[in-house]
């Protein structure tokens, strides 16, 4: 059975901190204002958010890791019954990987993946040095079109 995605999924994974003032989640990277009106949105409008979201992952995973098999990482993800959005980025892909697997180390050659980072850190410490990155990112862009909606307001 395959869990490819027909509908437009939320980018939530349950670790809203947006409840506790954040302005950018750190669970999803969704600015407030996209977490609370998600369901308000069309899917095309929905789709922009993600391909935001995909960048980020597109930007920062290029540092540390190397994606040899787009093909093999996405079969693999299926095989475990990830639910995969087919039309997100190889580097989303791996991001999935990183969730679901890092604590349990995984040979990431059977996935289509080499590691270029050489900090000794494990593969979990990695992923949570990643997300804060991430976080980071999408804080930077959140201050970005703040400022530019503040300067030419629509």
């Amino acid at each position: 059975m395959t869990m490819l995605f027909n509908t437009v999924p939320t980018p939530c994974v349950g670790i809203c901190s947006t409840t506790y003032g954040d302005t950018v989640c750190r669970g999803c990277r969704r600015y407030l204002h996209e977490v609370i009106d998600w369901n308000r949105y069309s899917s095309d409008e929905k789709r922009l958010i993600w391909r935001r979201l995909d960048g980020l992952q597109a930007q920062v995973l290029p540092r540390y890791f190397e994606i040899a098999s787009e093909e093999t990482l996405k079969k693999q993800l299926l095989a475990l019954r990830l639910p995969l959005r087919e039309d997100a980025s190889p580097w989303t892909w791996l991001a999935l990987l990183l969730k679901h697997m890092a604590r349990q180390s995984p040979d990431l050659a059977l996935f289509g993946v080499q590691r270029l980072d050489t900090s000794g850190l494990s593969l979990a410490e990695l992923r949570e040095q990643i997300n804060q990155e991430l976080h980071g990112l999408a804080c930077a862009y959140y201050e970005r079109d703040l400022l530019r909606a503040r300067t030419h307001p629509a």
